[in-house]
């Protein structure tokens, strides 16, 4: 362990997404800040791994490492102290479960084997002749040839997708950004939005009547779209006129007696029909029947403030994954002087009286004035309310998009539950474009409160929207024909894809991984905790960030209540040092060099959102 300078105006350990965003508040407003994380990662249960790094995730999470013997720090300790092992009482991952449904290896079919070798003895032959006719004979079977390597190499096994375990970025928590969320105003105001690079989601789907459909977000693609009839349009267009003048007038009598009421009885109100009711609760409310009514006001509020102004659908997607996030954070943290120490933890937490007097990491004793944790590294002592639900969490790597189009699109669907029983899931597809997964292949993330565990929550949308039979040696047919439909797109041919063709065809499921993770967002996390020390939340089960967002607001304003949140930070080209200038950030972690290289490169890209 290297010996870090032993005062600070504030301590972070883990470097989650509400941690990340209070160290560079700190930091920001010239705050000494050290941030530490046990992990040799970045983000905690807010990381994106490539497919190699996701395996030895999984591996530390199946085969905890025994807490290692620290050297007596008893003299640390001063009159009054009192030392607190640190470390959470409750798993960070459990009920994990991950599935191939490919070979290890692809073989080729003996069949098949003959036929390319009396191919290749016939073409031979052909060559050798001197006919025009033998020639065009040839030609015609060379090109059907070259239609069928290009099928099979679509074709997957478990080796071949290993091999391109670099071009995988998957999330453990992948969420979206409102385009006028409080994130991406943080992002802009902050200035921090020049580290991170967006896309703009494609399309919003939703499940009714048994199929996928394309929800109309637009005020153009609600008077175009032939899901919705005329009357049905008008309907809708005066609902969601009511609710976003809502949002001016806060006085207005529309929603008075529905304040106790759920946000479908105030739907039913409105004499709504079925498909419409359906449309405005899962796609536009994000909502469930249980939603109150000022909830679902305000959900629909946000859908409809964010759209149009970085694309058609009021979405965001972070380029390389959600799990960049933190890290911009941690970059500006580090900029304006933060320390960073990775596989690096906090052993006990000195407690003097009613504060945190600071921290024992490995043989020192580090003071501050604040400590902030994640509740996974908080003691046991802070947290006695343990979390009462938690995430059921999917990610599956598929052969292709969950409804065809004529491009690639990033997808979000809000599955309906099935049962009176079953959850609302969230579904995100991300394609090569995201640099989530290479070419081919796209990821789908599935979340949704926990019921029972992951694999049995998410059943029911899995079974509806994924090929879930095992490929084994045989690949599927339809697989290989498809491929050969996408590629007439590609050279523009047969663009337009009929409806009954793209439902009939679900994605091959090639991989699944199954996990529970808690959900402390509900979780009183001050009441057990010094006066100075501040607990932050994990993952918790909305689409977007405001939560992580509001939570960092509010701990940086009990530690620094007279200092701005995050104040514009300077472009490197207004940056002026002088001779006399402090010494730069310092920077003490164990990347390596790889990881490096790859954080440096999703740094330089300016934020941009495109379609």
């Amino acid at each position: 362990m290297d010996d870090l300078p032993s005062e600070y105006d504030v301590i972070v350990i883990g470097t989650g997404m509400t941690e990340s965003i209070v160290a560079a508040a700190a930091s920001r407003v010239g705050k000494r800040v050290l941030h530490l994380d046990n992990n040799e990662y970045y983000g905690g249960m807010w990381a994106a791994f490539n497919f190699d790094g996701l395996q030895k995730w999984l591996g530390e999470c199946q085969n905890k490492a025994p807490e290692l013997e620290h050297e007596s720090t008893d003299n640390l300790l001063k009159e009054g102290d009192t030392l607190i092992k640190a470390g959470s009482q409750f798993a960070t991952v459990f009920n994990i479960e991950e599935k191939w449904f490919i070979p290890e290896e692809l073989v080729e079919k003996e069949g098949e084997a003959q036929a390319t070798k009396e191919s290749q003895t016939e073409g031979e032959g052909q060559a050798k002749g001197d006919h025009e006719g033998d020639q065009e004979k040839g030609e015609k079977e060379s090109s059907e040839s070259e239609k069928r390597d290009s099928a099979q190499s679509r074709c997957w096994s478990q080796a071949k997708l290993k091999t391109l375990y670099r071009k995988f970025n998957l999330d453990l928590a992948p969420k979206l950004l409102y385009a006028r969320g409080s994130l991406v105003e943080l992002l802009i105001s902050s200035n921090i939005a020049r580290y991170a690079e967006f896309r703009s989601v494609s399309r919003v789907l939703t499940y009714i009547h048994g199929k996928l459909e394309v929800v109309p977000c637009s005020r153009a693609d609600v008077f175009s779209t032939n899901e919705i009839s005329v009357v049905e349009k008008r309907m809708l267009m005066k609902l969601l006129t009511l609710c976003h003048e809502y949002a001016k007038d806060p006085d207005n009598k529309e929603f008075q007696g529905f304040e106790d009421k759920t946000f479908v009885e105030y739907l039913d109100s409105k004499k709504l029909t079925d498909n419409l009711t359906h449309y405005v609760l899962y796609a536009i409310a994000m909502s469930t029947q249980k939603t109150t009514c000022m909830e679902g006001i305000e959900r629909t509020q946000r859908f409809l403030t964010s759209l149009g102004r970085y694309g058609n659908t009021p979405f965001l997607w972070p380029m390389y994954g959600s799990g960049e996030l933190p890290q911009c954070f941690c970059r500006l943290c580090a900029v304006f002087g933060g320390v960073y120490h990775l596989k690096r933890a906090a052993n006990s937490v000195i407690v003097s009286g009613s504060r945190c007097a600071g921290i024992v990491s490995g043989s020192q004793r580090l003071a501050t004035d604040h400590l902030v944790m994640a509740v996974s590294d908080a003691p046991k002592s802070f947290l006695l309310s343990t979390p009462k639900g938690g995430l059921s969490r999917g990610i599956f790597i598929t052969d292709r998009s969950i409804l065809a189009g004529n491009k690639e699109m990033l997808t979000l669907l809000q599955f309906p539950p099935q049962d009176s029983a079953g959850e609302l899931v969230t579904v995100i597809e991300v394609g090569p474009t995201t640099n989530a997964c290479p070419q081919g292949l796209y990821v789908v993330h599935m979340t949704c409160r926990q019921v029972k565990s992951a694999r049995e929550d998410l059943c029911g949308a899995v079974n509806t929207l994924l090929h879930t039979e095992p490929c084994g040696g045989n690949y599927r047919q339809d697989t290989l024909s498809q491929a050969t439909s996408t590629q007439k797109q590609e050279e523009g041919e047969g663009a337009d894809i009929s409806e009954a063709e793209s439902q009939s065809k679900k994605p091959q499921l090639l991989w699944s991984l199954y996990f529970n993770c808690p959900e402390t967002s509900s979780c009183d996390l001050s009441a057990d905790v010094p006066e100075n020390v501040h607990l932050c939340s994990g993952p918790d089960l909305d689409l977007d960030f405001e939560f992580a967002v509001r939570q960092a607001k509010e701990i940086f304003n009990k530690m620094y209540p007279d200092c701005e949140f995050l104040p514009r930070a300077p472009d490197p080209e207004e940056i002026v040092l002088d001779d006399d200038s402090e010494p730069g950030p310092a920077f003490i972690d164990n990347k390596t060099e790889s990881e490096h290289d790859t954080a440096d490169a999703s740094a330089t890209g300016q934020a941009q959102a495109t379609e």
